[in-house]
């Protein structure tokens, strides 16, 4: 099958073999390309052999290596975002994944509509947003020798670095950024963070702050940018411009 040049390509990696049929067909109808894989051995050769936009990852894979594993493993590596798909509708699960850097989570048997609508609501927020016309400013937003590109979605660090984020601490950044001083809600960062309503369970945001605080705090175990106040949320101290 042939697909526009810009389309997105997906990455299923399921052990159900009509799981993976099921998908692949339903995206590829929708013009998508799709690569599947069983397994972690699999998805390490597609993912050398293809430039992926997006995994959907089983989380209950068989063998040695299960969707846990091996999205702990792509985070070591990348910051391809990464939907998990389980039979297990569970908030211990969801945490994980978000612990993990999940960008989101959906449950079987699931619609394919759903799945379509989140996974096309990530690769939207991973874009950089184009300039509206020539000579507009970049939105560059500097905090304490940080450099934080909304256009382009990219973080610099002090020394020039970009340190790659996930789509979901993309977006919690640029939260807090836009909001410095404001004791900014759970509620309040859940909306920011998947640009739907979500159950908002304190623990998937505590676990993004956490992943966060390790990328941009000097110390995470006491951090001095992003604050916690008790009982309410999560206050962003640092100095910016």
């Amino acid at each position: 099958m042939t697909f526009p040049a810009n389309a997105a390509n997906i990455l299923v990696v399921d052990d159900d073999p009509r799981i993976r049929q099921m998908l692949t067909r339903y995206f590829e109808g929708e013009g998508y390309a799709v690569s599947t894989a069983c397994g972690g051995e699999e998805m390490r050769s597609q993912l050398k052999q293809k430039k992926i936009d997006i995994i959907l990852l089983d989380l209950s894979l068989p063998g040695g290596q299960d969707g846990v594993d091996l999205a702990r493993e792509l985070r070591t590596q990348s910051d391809i975002p990464i939907m998990m798909l389980t039979g297990r509708d569970d908030v211990l699960d969801r945490i994980i994944g978000i612990e993990i850097g999940a960008d989101d989570y959906i449950a079987k048997p699931f619609h394919l509509r759903e799945v379509h609508a989140r996974l096309k609501s990530i690769l939207r927020r991973r874009q950089p947003v184009a300039p509206r016309h020539e000579g507009s400013q970049e939105k560059i937003i500097r905090f304490e020798g940080w450099a934080l590109d909304l256009l382009r979605r990219q973080l610099h660090s002090r020394d020039g670095r970009e340190v790659e984020l996930t789509t979901g601490e993309f977006d919690m950044l640029a939260a807090f950024v836009q909001h410095p001083g404001r004791v900014l809600t759970r509620d309040f960062l859940m909306d920011a963070t998947r640009g739907r309503r979500l159950e908002a369970f304190d623990r998937t945001i505590d676990a993004q702050i956490v992943r966060l605080r390790r990328k941009i705090e000097a110390d995470a175990k006491h951090p001095q940018l992003i604050k916690a106040v008790r009982g309410v949320g999560y206050i962003f101290t640092a100095k910016i411009g």
